[in-house]
Order: structure tokens, then C-alpha cells, then sequence
């Protein structure tokens, strides 16, 4: 069993950087793949970047170069560094665990708020 929980989260104006953390719990967070999402009000939930379990990362592409996904297995923590922010990557971030790529997501935290004004 993995319990994940995201931090991080706020209001912030454009152009400024935010730091999410996803802290997991049980001795096998070091197997999983991580994933962020996000959902926007009356949208879709949808991916945003990911990390494997040898920390080769892939992202979204309305994310790329802005956001850096990051993990350490030795705090059982994965981040996501949020640069430039833009009102249009306002919602709420989940971060995701599953245990392969292409495999289904396990587990899922509650998600917090990220909000930027213009």
C-alpha cells in the first residue's frame, strides 16, 4: 500500500515558480513509476510529467521547459518545479503512482490547488 501526499501548492502571480512535493508512504516507493496531472475547473483531468523508476522523466507538451519533475527515493518524495508560471496551468495537481509505464495508476493523492493570476 502507497499513501501519497501533495504539498506546495498557492496562489501566485504569472511569470513566478512553484514547487510541488508528493511525499509517499511505504518502503516501495522506489519501484513505481510517478506521475503529476492536473485539473482544471470544467476540464479534463490531464498529464503533465512523469518520472520512472530510473529517473528518466517525459512531459506534457504545454509544460516542457517550464516544468522539471524530479524524485528521491531516499525521502520517498517527487517534485515538480514549476517555472514561468501561466494562468492556463491553474488547477488542482495530483500526483500518481503505477507500477510500470503504460500500466494503470495504483494509487493517486487528493491533489492540491495551484492558482495563477494574470
Amino acid at each position: 500500500q502507497v499513501q501519497l501526499v501533495e504539498s506546495g501548492g498557492g496562489l501566485v502571480q504569472a511569470g513566478a515558480s512553484l514547487r510541488l512535493s508528493c511525499a509517499a508512504s511505504g518502503r516501495t516507493f522506489s519501484n513505481y513509476v510517478m506521475d503529476w496531472f492536473r485539473q482544471a475547473p470544467g476540464k479534463e483531468r490531464e498529464f503533465v510529467a512523469g518520472i520512472t523508476r530510473d529517473s528518466s522523466t517525459y512531459y506534457a507538451d504545454s509544460v516542457k521547459g517550464r516544468f522539471t519533475i524530479s524524485r528521491d527515493n531516499a525521502e520517498n518524495t517527487v517534485y515538480l518545479q514549476m517555472n514561468s508560471l501561466k494562468p492556463e496551468d491553474t488547477g488542482v495537481y495530483y500526483c500518481a503512482a503505477r507500477p510500470r509505464i503504460g500500466g494503470a495508476h495504483d494509487y493517486w493523492g487528493r491533489g492540491t490547488q495551484v492558482t495563477v493570476a494574470s
